[in-house]
């Protein structure tokens, strides 16, 4: 049996990331981290909207493709240098994956929609962009909050956790609220939020 233009997408984005040299734990499992981070998005994806387009679920699995060949350092270290450093990793995240997906035999439309989406274009204004970000900042809340709060004080924290919330549509609200917190960092949101 011949794989699908997706499943064949879906393993070639998965060993992409697999060869990420950067490794996480999770559940004392080790995971090439951006592997995880592809696994984790699309699964909230499929958990939080399950009727989402093959475009939509290829564009969260190739969020982060290949994110450590762009190492943020080679920026300057200021706010500039992170705009610029995020804007050069959305372009390449996107021509990274449409050379695969021409590879699995995507036609020209779907892979520059998947490219608008990886780029999230018209976020707030485009339904299927606006879905993405909602699965991004639901995964940062789930898994990337904790290891964050033991990097900064709580004011930058704060500012980070409003900035995620104000990206989000009422739907990622909701589904925010649901996520299993820590004590602290449920009472952290609260404030930042002024709940």
């Amino acid at each position: 049996m011949t794989n699908t233009a997706f499943e064949q997408a879906s393993q070639w984005i998965d060993a992409e990331n697999a060869q990420d040299p950067n490794i996480e734990i999770h559940e004392s499992v080790s995971f090439p981290k951006e592997l995880l981070y592809s696994n984790r998005m699309y699964a909230k994806l499929m958990d939080f909207h399950p009727s989402a387009s093959e475009e939509v679920q290829i564009a969260a699995k190739a969020q982060h493709i290949c994110r450590w060949k762009i190492a943020r350092e080679s920026y300057p270290m200021d706010r500039v240098g992170y705009l610029k450093w995020r804007e050069e990793l959305k372009k390449f995240h996107a021509k990274t994956t449409a050379s695969i997906l021409e590879k699995a035999g995507y036609d020209a439309d779907f892979i520059a929609r998947v490219s608008f989406l990886i780029e999230k274009k018209l976020l707030k204004k485009d339904e299927e962009t606006q879905l993405l970000e909602d699965v991004i900042c639901l995964v940062f809340l789930e898994h990337y909050l904790a290891p964050f709060v033991e990097k900064h004080d709580t004011e930058k924290l704060k500012n980070i956790i409003l900035k995620t919330w104000n990206k989000m549509s009422k739907k990622g609200h909701q589904a925010a609220l649901q996520i299993n917190y820590s004590p602290e960092n449920l009472q952290l949101i609260k404030e930042a939020l002024g709940l």
